[in-house]
């Protein structure tokens, strides 16, 4: 039996947050069209690489802004390249374009911000990856697949991204993210922010 006055519409689910960087230039445009072509039913998400997946906080939110800027001070801006269109079937059936150069740059960033209010078990082993599209079930992913590598390899000019900021995100209402802070990559940029 529930203590006397407790609220049950009151409850809130415990919110998720993520790391993520945001690809604004020709590359992202051409995934946020491909996605928007292949599941027109999902909200609009801006093409991004994902540094830390969705995760509860051992902390608070301010102590992991805390930390992120702490260490992302501490890392220099550096260049991804993206590879082929893959899929994540039978696992999960979303479809994206791996990280082909950069990737070991990703991961061990990913390995120094899974920590402290940040800490969380990974559902999966962590792959440098910019997501095309997560469909409802493996045949529509599998031939989103097909159809996003088709496209993918229609792309005209230069595949490679700069990393140079991170946006710390959380969940909202109906898959939507929020964002809550960007974060530059380095002193000197982290400094220029602030100014």
């Amino acid at each position: 039996m529930p203590p006397t006055g407790y609220n049950f519409g009151l409850i809130m689910q415990t919110p998720r947050y993520a790391l993520v960087a945001y690809v604004r230039d020709s590359v992202g445009e051409f995934v946020e069209r491909l996605r928007s072509q292949l599941h027109p039913d999902l909200p609009h998400l801006p093409a991004h690489v994902t540094f830390l997946p969705p995760r509860i906080l051992a902390g608070t939110e301010a102590a992991a802004q805390a930390m992120l800027r702490e260490i992302c001070a501490r890392e220099e801006p550096f260049l991804i390249t993206l590879g082929e269109v893959e899929t994540f079937v039978p696992a999960t059936p979303t479809v994206f374009v791996r990280v082909a150069r950069g990737a070991y740059k990703m991961r061990e960033l990913h390995d120094k911000l899974n920590t402290g209010p940040l800490a969380y078990p990974e559902e999966f082993p962590y792959m440098p990856h910019l997501t095309i599209v997560k469909m409802t079930d493996p045949a529509q992913a599998e031939q989103a697949y097909q159809a996003g590598r088709e496209r993918w390899e229609q792309l005209k000019g230069s595949r490679r991204v700069e990393v140079k900021e991170l946006t710390f995100v959380r969940e909202g209402d109906q898959g939507c993210w929020i964002d809550l802070v960007d974060i530059p990559l380095g002193e000197q940029h982290a400094s220029a922010k602030n100014v």
